[in-house]
């Protein structure tokens, strides 16, 4: 490293925040990458650890070490050359990854850990300012056809890939625009959208062809399915005009509270909020439910349920409560217990700094409303033994509810498109698909491979570039015998 005693000389520094005051009256990102300064010394602060545990915690195994040396020497082009070669969107990444590599970090251990995060986002912004983000065109084409169904982050790095290795790809997706849940689900103020519309230009001068507003399937979903397409394009038409067919679409299935008074009005699905307020801010029209002077309770815990805190928070909500149904996690890990491993731990959002009051170990038992409109709900407080709830007695209590926001995450893909192919499932209703082995990424159906949340489930946008990444080298192996592309 190029320097060895920098963990010992410097501090971590976080990424600056806008104020609260200003950034709540807007959608934009508030989140300040570190001046080439700053980055430098955050880069000093990488150890000559010996075993870079940070890769292995990073799902796409970016190569950590070389360009925080990097950083630190001020050498930005190489730098974002060796960040590129594992990792195709890292402006994705480095604003809404949480970071496992820095759990992973060795530094972590008894210190705070090195900022990977925060540097990611300087190389790559650095990059995108200097023009250094080109079109890597094929250097020949294999006369081979790739439909890719989905087009967030798992779509898009298989697409990327493949057209990089010369085969003609074209991308399907059912809503306006392209990006999957990336696009419409992670609000603007974490993720603003125009940092997916300059991947689109690059990797459409790549050869990369994309349509939107269509769904693939047997015919259009019914009600209950968020989407924009016009048109359908089914399984048959697809294996016949392509050689290959990559199914990467999101978990979007949401998990249900079935409790009485779930009927009511103002009872709606995370999605169905934060989906019409990103369309909103894209120039769509207004989000048709509002959390303007309205108590709000947030059932989930988790980043989608973050994500209704904020918003509501912008659109300016009386108040706003979050619940979880599993017990507050300690503030400090248990570090040699945990490391290198995720720990569980309470994490504070941006969202929860702007205003919500959380509280734990709480399971709601019924809505109750007035005119067809939910007013009030009812919970109790619970206690965890042997891995089993039990209500405690006399706990029960209500709190007035004008908007609830259910964000208790996503059972499993869209399943109609999954039975339209044929596919075999695994045992939570995902595709079926081994990711090593001679066949990896490739499904029951022969032609058709799985990669992202549709086969591993709910995760993270860095597993799914990972996914995308390996199941395009998986692929191109199938079409022409063997592969350069990296995993």
């Amino acid at each position: 490293m190029g320097k060895p005693t920098g963990f010992l000389e410097y501090q971590r520094l976080s990424e600056a925040n806008r104020p609260v005051a200003e950034r709540v009256h807007n959608y934009k990102e508030f989140v300040l990458h570190l001046s080439d300064d700053e980055a430098k010394v955050q880069g000093a602060r990488c150890m000559d650890c010996g075993i870079p545990f940070c890769m292995s915690g990073c799902p796409v195994n970016n190569i950590i070490p070389d360009w925080n040396d990097l950083v630190y020497r001020q050498d930005w082009q190489h730098a974002i050359a060796v960040l590129h070669s594992t990792n195709n969107f890292p402006e994705f990444t480095g604003r809404i990854c949480p970071a496992p590599c820095e759990a992973a970090c060795t530094l972590n251990i008894n210190n705070d850990p090195v900022g990977i995060k925060s540097i990611e986002h300087a190389i790559i912004d650095k990059a995108w300012e200097n023009d250094w983000v080109v079109p890597q065109p094929p250097t020949h084409k294999t006369g081979k056809k790739v439909a890719v169904a989905g087009s967030g982050p798992a779509g898009m790095a298989a697409a990327q890939q493949l057209a990089r290795a010369g085969h003609d790809v074209v991308v399907f997706e059912k809503n306006d625009r392209i990006g999957g849940l990336m696009r419409y689900g992670i609000p603007d103020f974490k993720f603003e959208k125009h940092h997916i519309d300059r991947r689109i230009e690059q990797m459409q001068a790549e050869g990369v062809e994309f349509r939107t507003g269509v769904w693939v399937g047997k015919e259009l979903p019914g009600a209950g399915i968020i989407n924009d397409a016009k048109q359908t394009v089914t399984p048959e038409q697809l294996l016949k005009e392509f050689d290959a067919v990559v199914l990467s679409g999101g978990a979007e299935q949401p998990r249900d509270l079935a409790v009485p008074g779930r009927e009511l009005n103002g009872i709606h699905f995370a999605l169905e909020f934060l989906i019409p307020q990103n369309k909103a801010v894209a120039g769509d029209g207004p989000n048709p439910i509002s959390a303007a002077g309205k108590h709000v309770v947030v059932i989930g815990g988790g980043d989608t349920g973050s994500d209704c805190v904020g918003t509501s928070n912008r659109h300016g909500a009386a108040s706003i409560s979050q619940f979880e149904i599993m017990p507050q996690p300690p503030e400090q890990e248990n570090r040699p217990l945990t490391w290198p491993n995720w720990p569980i731990k309470l994490r504070t959002s941006s969202s929860h700094e702007e205003g919500c009051e959380r509280d734990w170990a709480v399971v709601t038992k019924r809505f109750e409303g007035e005119n067809g409109q939910v007013r009030k709900l009812i919970a109790a407080r619970v206690e965890w033994k042997d891995g089993q709830m039990h209500e405690i007695p006399g706990s029960e209590f209500d709190m007035q509810a004008d908007l609830v926001l259910l964000a208790m995450g996503f059972t499993h893909p869209v399943v109609k498109i999954l039975e339209a192919f044929g596919v075999e499932k695994d045992a939570r209703g995902n595709a079926k698909a081994a990711t090593d082995g001679a066949h990896s990424y490739a499904t029951s159906v022969p032609k058709v491979f799985a990669a992202g949340d549709v086969r591993r489930g709910q995760s993270l946008v860095v597993w799914a570039i990972r996914e995308g990444r390996q199941c395009a080298r998986a692929v191109d192996e199938f079409l022409m015998g063997s592969s350069t592309l990296p995993r």
